[in-house]
C-alpha cells in the first residue's frame, strides 16, 4: 500500500471514529426515513474505511489481474439480482437473499463493500428498495458484515479440508443469516421504546427468522451451483484468483 493509499485509509478511520462510535444503529434494506438522522450518519461513517479499502483493492485487481474484471462485474450483478428479490418482513424492512457471499469468497470482503454500496445505491434510486438516508446502514449489514462472515467461514472450511462446494454453500448461507442478525441488532437499538434492547433484538430476530432461514439455504444452494458453473467456464480467471489453492489466494484480501 503506497503513501497516498495509507493516507486515504487513515482519514476514513478518523471519520468513522469521530462520527460512529458514540451513536446507536440500524440497518439492512430499510426504507427511506425509517432511521433517525444520527443513526444514518453513524452507519455511513462506520462504512467509510471498508469502502475506501475496497476501492484500493479494486484498483489493484484492475492493475494486476485484469482477466478477472468480468468475473468481478458478474459478482456485482449477482448481488444486485438476488438482493432485489425482496419479501416484506419487519415493518420498514424486507427479507431477501443478499448475493454477496460469492464475491467475498472470490475477491475478499473489502471488494464487496464497494460492490454492495453500488448495488444498494442503484436499488434505492431505481427500485425504491432501501433509501438514500439509510444507505450507510444498509451497506454495513449487507455489504460489510455479511461478506466478512462469508469469507471467514470459507477460509475456515478450507483449513478444515471441507469440500469446496460445501464450503461455498456454508459461506453464502451463513453470511446471509449474519446480515439479518446485524439487522436485528440495529433495529433493536433504534426501536425499543416499549421493551429493553435485548428483548427488542430478540423480537426482530424472531420475525426475520421465519423468512430468512429458508432464503439463506436457497442462496447457499444457488451460489454453490453458480460457482460450479464458473469452474467449467471461467477456469483461467478462477486460477488467477487462486481459487484452486487451499491456501492463501494470489489476490491478497
Amino acid at each position: 500500500m503506497n503513501k497516498r493509499e495509507k493516507g486515504a485509509l487513515t482519514l476514513s478511520w478518523i471519520v468513522a471514529l469521530a462520527f460512529g462510535v458514540t451513536q446507536n444503529a440500524n440497518a439492512m434494506h430499510i426504507m427511506e426515513g425509517y432511521l433517525p438522522m444520527g443513526h444514518c450518519v453513524a452507519w455511513g461513517a462506520l462504512c467509510l474505511p471498508f469502502v475506501v479499502y475496497g476501492v484500493i483493492r479494486i484498483q489493484r485487481i484492475a492493475r494486476d489481474h485484469r482477466k478477472t474484471l468480468l468475473l468481478l462485474a458478474m459478482c456485482g450483478a449477482y448481488a444486485f439480482v438476488l438482493s432485489a428479490l425482496k419479501i416484506p418482513s419487519v415493518t420498514g424492512s424486507s427479507s431477501h437473499p443478499t448475493g454477496t457471499g460469492m464475491g467475498a469468497i472470490l475477491f475478499g470482503p473489502a471488494v464487496m463493500a464497494v460492490l454492495g454500496l453500488i448495488v444498494l445505491l442503484f436499488q434505492a434510486i431505481l427500485l425504491a428498495h432501501g433509501g438514500l438516508t439509510t444507505l450507510g446502514a444498509n451497506t454495513f449489514s449487507m455489504a460489510i458484515a455479511g461478506p466478512f462472515v462469508s469469507y471467514g467461514v470459507y477460509r475456515l472450511c478450507q483449513k478444515c479440508r471441507v469440500k469446496k462446494h460445501v464450503a461455498v454453500f456454508l459461506a453464502a448461507a451463513l453470511g446471509d443469516l449474519f446480515t439479518y442478525c446485524v439487522t436485528s441488532v440495529q433495529l433493536g437499538l433504534a426501536h425499543h421504546a416499549t421493551a429493553s434492547i435485548p428483548a427488542a433484538i430478540g423480537e426482530f430476530m424472531g420475525v426475520f427468522a421465519l423468512t430468512q432461514i429458508p432464503l439463506a439455504i436457497i442462496e447457499g444452494i444457488v451460489t454453490a451451483i453458480v460457482v460450479m458453473g464458473m469452474e467449467s467456464f471461467a477456469k483461467p480467471e478462477l486460477a488467477e484468483l487462486g481459487y484452486w489453492r487451499s491456501r492463501q489466494a494470489e489476490v491478497s484480501r
